[in-house]
């Protein structure tokens, strides 16, 4: 992959790619989207010298690069949420057929009545995070200018993150499977201890008192 990338670097059309994967994640959790912002990265940073010596000129392209993940990331997220917020119908039958499903809407009610819009930054780094808080956002109906300038943090803060693991591992370990490896474990590591937060119970006394979750439907995410 990073020698595929590598050959796009320097082109548009490795920006469109980035774009169209992160663009489509929203709906097909399984593309690599990460892996490959990551891997583009790693294949910029070799290619400005970034592994031995610093080409100034070359860092607009890393930054391109995050502007066209960050964009494309609140787009997907966006169209999420529009299909949602007209198909709730059905959307919660498909959830209603899946129980994981159901337990996940049931998390994520609670979680944006409790958290509300750092969930949306939280989620992102999970896996399938931005799913299900995207899908469940329209569904319940939430205002959309409650929840993009969240969406956008979000897309912004993951595309960053992301570009900057390639590159900068790529600036000390050199351009190598080596530090292609060590961003993405730090990559995953991120959605790992995301979901793991995601997935904490309400602590005791904090519940969501009775009636909240119908307000929350409504409620600006804060």
């Amino acid at each position: 992959m990073l020698e595929s990338v590598g050959s796009l670097t320097g082109s548009p059309w490795i920006y469109a790619v980035v774009a169209t994967s992160v663009l489509l994640d929203v709906f097909l959790p399984i593309l690599p989207s990460g892996v490959l912002v990551i891997t583009a990265a790693t294949a910029a940073a070799a290619g400005s010298g970034a592994a031995g010596q610093t080409t100034p000129a070359q860092v607009p392209d890393v930054l391109f690069l995050i502007l066209s993940a960050a964009t494309a990331s609140v787009l997907g997220d966006l169209v999420a949420y529009r299909l949602a917020w007209r198909g709730v119908a059905r959307l919660d039958s498909a959830i209603a057929r899946s129980r994981r499903l159901s337990r996940a809407q049931e998390r994520l009610g609670a979680a944006l009545a409790r958290g509300g819009g750092p969930l949306v930054v939280l989620a992102r780094f999970a896996p399938a995070g931005r799913s299900v808080v995207s899908l469940g956002a329209g569904a319940a109906h939430h205002r959309a200018r409650d929840f993009l300038p969240w969406s956008a943090l979000a897309g912004l803060s993951w595309a960053a993150y992301s570009a900057a693991l390639g590159y900068y591992g790529a600036s000390w370990l050199g351009a190598t499977w080596l530090a292609t490896g060590v961003s993405m474990a730090a990559l995953f590591g991120a959605g790992a201890g995301a979901a793991y937060v995601m997935r904490r119970r309400p602590r005791p006394g904090a519940a969501v008192p009775t009636g909240q979750a119908d307000d929350a439907a409504t409620a600006p995410l804060r």
